[in-house]
């Protein structure tokens, strides 16, 4: 099996077709023709059935997109995710995900999404299986941003693949009360506790159970937690709980794998990695300025994954015209009349 480096990205904002007007006119009727959570709507209206509904309809089914309440559901095109950027104007859109290879910058895979964050990561287990599957291709490490680094990502690249996740550990423990940070606990692997800078443990389990518990919360972590006792005569309280009677540590289960990802992030080859994710970014960049996809012509998800195959396409028979070694040119063969 070949092995290569693959960088991961998504690009956003690509609005859908409404009508054949322009500008403001396509964001204006994006809004009028959609309904938000708890507005009645006739869906076996003959006004709205058309094959994006039709397709919508049936993807209700999956577990994961009936999981998800939208903010607004357009009904000329209803995969398509309502969204915006910081202080700009919302309007429904795809987002084209992309996995390259960044020793040539040559795109190995193509998935359309609705414009979800979680939809967009979720693409790249997908697109990288695919790959396997098609070209006999596994990646040494996969690059990518902050998004991609959760922690069921990190345990899936780690644990179940073997790829090495150059990425930023996605982590909102931080704590900007000046109390102490989850870092300041020492994790002790043999013992499954906690240290606190005290010396005291905090642990999952203060008692045996007759019936043995995982003690994994629908969030797929591990609550540790102190003893009451030690914190109310601890001189460093107020400084670690000031304001609960003790200190609480959420672990992931996928911890290991957050742990190896941080290890990762101090080498020389993570620094390396970081430039190259520019490779995928100019990707996106080109895709828009050059090739001008900023709109779609078609509606539906399955016509958004056709569409931007086919620019994917495009790009990397521009690119590899560049790689691909050609011949001396012909001397004496003029142009044909």
């Amino acid at each position: 099996m070949a092995r290569t480096v693959s960088s991961v990205g998504r690009l956003e904002r690509l609005i859908i077709p409404h009508s054949k007007a322009r500008g403001q006119h396509i964001r204006l009727m994006c809004h009028q023709h959609s309904i938000q959570p708890g507005e009645h709507c006739d869906w076996a209206s003959p006004e709205i059935d058309t094959r994006a509904m039709r397709e919508y309809l049936a993807a209700l089914d999956d577990e994961a997109l009936a999981a998800v309440v939208p903010r607004k559901v357009s009904l000329s095109d209803p995969h398509a995710r309502w969204t915006a950027a910081k202080g700009g104007i919302a309007f429904f859109a795809y987002s084209t995900n992309y996995v390259i290879d960044t020793a040539h910058g040559v795109i190995l895979d193509v998935e359309a999404t609705p414009a979800n964050r979680t939809d967009e990561v979720e693409s790249t287990k997908l697109m990288v299986e695919r790959v396997e599957e098609r070209f006999d291709m596994k990646p040494e490490r996969l690059i990518a941003d902050t998004a991609y680094g959760t922690a069921p990502m990190l345990g899936w690249m780690v644990e179940e693949k073997g790829i090495e996740p150059h990425m930023p550990v996605f982590d909102k423990t931080e704590r900007k009360d000046g109390t102490f940070q989850r870092d300041d606990f020492r994790w002790h692997e043999e013992a499954d506790e906690y240290r606190c800078p005290e010396g005291h443990a905090l642990r999952s389990n203060w008692r045996p159970f007759k019936n043995v518990r995982t003690h994994i919360t629908k969030a797929d972590t591990i609550i540790y937690r102190s003893s009451q006792h030690d914190c109310v005569a601890c001189p460093m309280k107020g400084r670690c709980c000031p304001n609960t009677p003790n200190r609480k540590i959420a672990r992931s289960i996928h911890e290991r794998a957050r742990d190896v990802v941080r290890h990762i992030a101090t080498t020389p080859a993570y620094q390396r990695s970081r430039y190259e994710r520019r490779k995928v970014e100019m990707l996106f960049a080109h895709l828009k300025s050059i090739l001008k996809l900023d709109r779609l012509r078609l509606r539906g998800l399955s016509s958004a994954n056709d569409e931007f195959t086919l620019a994917a396409t495009v790009q990397n028979l521009r690119r590899m015209a560049k790689l691909i070694a050609q011949g001396p040119p012909i001397h004496g063969g003029g142009a044909p009349a």
